[in-house]
């Protein structure tokens, strides 16, 4: 099924920026999260997380606000692709076995990054314990900035492989945050 504001992919996405943390950002959050909330109602079973490089203070990030909404599975949640667009969101069909994903308003100019993740699955479980480990350990912060700068540098136009530069790292910081977060209980 195709969606009005469902992504070409033959669209060009806009150049790796990064940015110093700004502190406008976790605002952007909240002001973003009441109008996803409304708008998502009952959608919504896990949450409206902050999520990524902007919610982590002091971490340099693409100043594109990402937002994780916790829901209960995918197929039941696929309402929101409609209910979305009106607030400019697009889908796009990527890792659709694990969420539906958008960008707002543009690929080729994005302020948003939305993910609607099973909050039963590991990929929400994940994602939480990766930013908040991030923001409890400055060192992984400081590894974890410099890879993104030397990538960014390296591949400006190549969305795709700046994030495939960043995997081996993520996963070992969230192999990391899963173990803090155990010893925490």
């Amino acid at each position: 099924m195709t969606h009005d504001s469902e992504v070409d992919s033959r669209v060009a996405d806009e150049p790796i920026r990064l940015s110093p943390y700004d502190p406008a950002w976790p605002t952007g959050f909240e002001r973003e999260a009441e109008i996803l909330t409304e708008v998502l109602g009952s959608h919504v079973a896990g949450g409206v997380h902050h999520v990524g490089s902007t919610a982590v203070p002091g971490l340099t990030a693409k100043p594109i606000i990402d937002i994780m909404v916790g829901v209960v599975d995918l197929d039941s949640s696929r309402p929101c692709i409609d209910l979305l667009a009106g607030l400019s969101y697009c889908y796009a069909p990527y890792r659709q076995d694990v969420m539906h994903w958008f960008c707002k308003p543009t690929p080729q100019r994005r302020t948003h990054h939305l993910h609607l993740v099973p909050t039963g699955s590991q990929r929400f479980t994940d994602v939480l314990a990766f930013r908040d480990y991030l923001r409890a350990h400055p060192d992984a912060v400081r590894r974890y900035e410099q890879l993104k700068l030397q990538l960014a540098v390296r591949h400006v136009h190549d969305r795709d492989a700046y994030t495939d530069g960043k995997s081996a790292l993520v996963a070992s910081i969230t192999a990391d945050a899963r173990r803090w977060l155990a010893r925490r209980g």
